[in-house]
């Protein structure tokens, strides 16, 4: 008895949030008929413009505004509208939808011209967002006029300076802390500056014992110099930063290293590098030559990288560390090989949306629906790497997309085929992503230990998202001369 008296009020309860009344339901009701004509003269005026009747598109789109006016006040005084009041306007609303009808705006002629109109501004919509995106991904890829100052001023600082040299050499003598497995090793391989400072300078400050800290940096040539003398000049409370440049490692050599090779291959400079291959059907974002950086895939190589350390920590230069890390040293892998973040709570991360499962090695060998997870804060057992020979697993994915038939970019999807059935999930909160292109939960936000902005909104970049900058920006010192002196605020 009580089940059949509750659903009827909670019909109605449910018609009351939609605001949604039986006269607006009622066929005869002067509201639903104004509605109804409203809608048909929405449609006329669209057409007409098309048709260039401006006059008639103009005295249809004021009827439409005192047609709403009714509506508006019938739903402010919450009491229906009266045949009384609302007959002048349904009466001069279908004088003007009949004289648009006799205008040969038939039902036939509307159709075809609406959705002609309809596939036009899908084709502009579609032109807009290819617009959007290459702009977008220019904008991402441009070096700020800061950024480059700041390296052209510290390769400078670092070669006129020997006292510096001397600064730095006097840390590097701490040799026994680079090898040294009781403490915490951390791993960033960046040629961007003033993002891996905020890296060292977040993890530091937020930690127990920074002395316990080392920090591997890896960079390129050109920005060797730039990196060296930013970390010899400045502190970061204790930590212990080592910085070597890829060029020196001598195994790491076309003969060795796919993606290298696949650098050699004509076709892949063609698509990388030519602005003309493919007839522009591939997204600007596939062709970044980005993808095929040795600073990307030198990931892959961690354990060749540091042979003395038994397991790191990865992070991403576009991460700000706000918890102690140390933890994650202790953390159980049952065995695997990378500790992760999951991030198929949604369906679009799991393994179908980054690999071309109509490739048969793929459909093969992996489940589609197997849950994806994130670069950017990844805990490496390093013995387990080397016993299991991952590094191999790695070239043998690589060496047969050199077609690209297996995946299309990144890093992501050979890591995802590397580690498959060796990644051991870590809590969510310890590698919070997206604050780079998305809204973030605030709460997640304020839990999370490492937060990653991922995606072209970098907060060093003007298209940094604004609400999210803070977040990293509190670990920039502004008040730095060499800051200062190249117009960073």
């Amino acid at each position: 008895m009580h089940a059949l008296l509750k659903k009827p009020f909670y019909h109605d309860r449910i018609m009351e949030g939609l605001n949604i009344t039986d006269e607006m339901l009622s066929p005869n009701s002067v509201t639903r008929q104004l509605s109804d004509q409203i809608n048909l003269a929405k449609a006329f005026v669209a057409i007409a413009k098309e048709s260039n009747n401006l006059q008639l598109a103009w005295e249809l789109s004021a009827q439409i505004r005192n047609s709403q006016v009714l509506l508006s006040s019938a739903a402010t005084r919450r009491a229906p509208l009266t045949t009384r009041e609302s007959e002048t306007a349904i009466r001069d609303m279908a004088l003007l939808l009949y004289q648009a009808q006799q205008l040969h705006y038939d039902s036939a002629t509307m159709i075809m011209r609406l959705r002609a109109k309809i596939q036009a501004l899908e084709e502009q919509k579609s032109s807009v967002t290819e617009k959007s995106s290459k702009y977008g991904q220019i904008a991402a890829e441009e070096v700020p006029k800061g950024l480059y100052c700041l390296g052209i001023q510290l390769t400078t600082e670092w070669f006129g300076n020997l006292n510096l040299q001397g600064k730095l050499n006097e840390r590097m003598h701490m040799e026994s802390k680079l090898r040294d497995n009781n403490l915490y090793h951390f791993c960033v391989f960046s040629d961007n500056v003033l993002a891996t400072s905020v890296v060292v300078n977040s993890t530091a400050l937020n930690s127990k014992n920074p002395n316990m800290i080392v920090f591997h940096l890896v960079t390129d040539e050109i920005n060797y110099a730039a990196m060296k003398a930013w970390f010899a000049m400045n502190d970061f409370g204790g930590v212990t930063v080592e910085v070597q440049k890829f060029e020196d490692f001598k195994w790491l050599n076309a003969s060795y290293v796919p993606v290298l090779k696949q650098l050699q291959d004509s076709e892949t400079q063609n698509y990388y590098f030519s602005g003309h291959s493919d007839d522009g059907r591939t997204p600007i974002k596939f062709r970044n030559p980005k993808y095929l950086s040795m600073l990307n895939h030198l990931r892959f190589y961690i354990p060749e990288v540091f042979p003395a350390l038994k397991k790191v920590v990865f992070l991403d230069d576009d991460v700000v560390t706000q918890k102690d890390l140390s933890a994650l040293f202790s953390i159980d892998l049952n065995g695997n090989v990378n500790g992760a973040v999951e991030t198929c709570m949604e369906t679009f991360h799991r393994y179908h949306k980054y690999l071309n499962y109509s490739h048969p090695l793929i459909r093969e060998h992996f489940d589609p629906d197997a849950c994806g997870w994130a670069f950017g804060m990844n805990v490496f057992d390093l013995v387990e790497w080397r016993r299991r020979n991952v590094t191999n697993i790695y070239h043998y994915w690589q060496e047969r997309n050199v077609d690209r038939t297996l995946w299309k970019l990144g890093t992501l999807p050979p890591g995802l085929l590397t580690f498959y059935g060796l990644t051991q999930p870590l809590d969510p909160s310890w590698h919070v992503l997206g604050l780079g292109y998305t809204n973030v939960d605030h709460h997640l936000i304020e839990k999370g230990a490492v937060l990653h902005f991922n995606g072209n909104s970098k907060p060093w970049l003007k298209i940094g998202m604004e609400k999210y900058k803070p977040l990293w920006e509190k670990y920039v010192d502004y008040s730095h001369p060499l800051l200062q002196q190249c117009n960073f605020h």
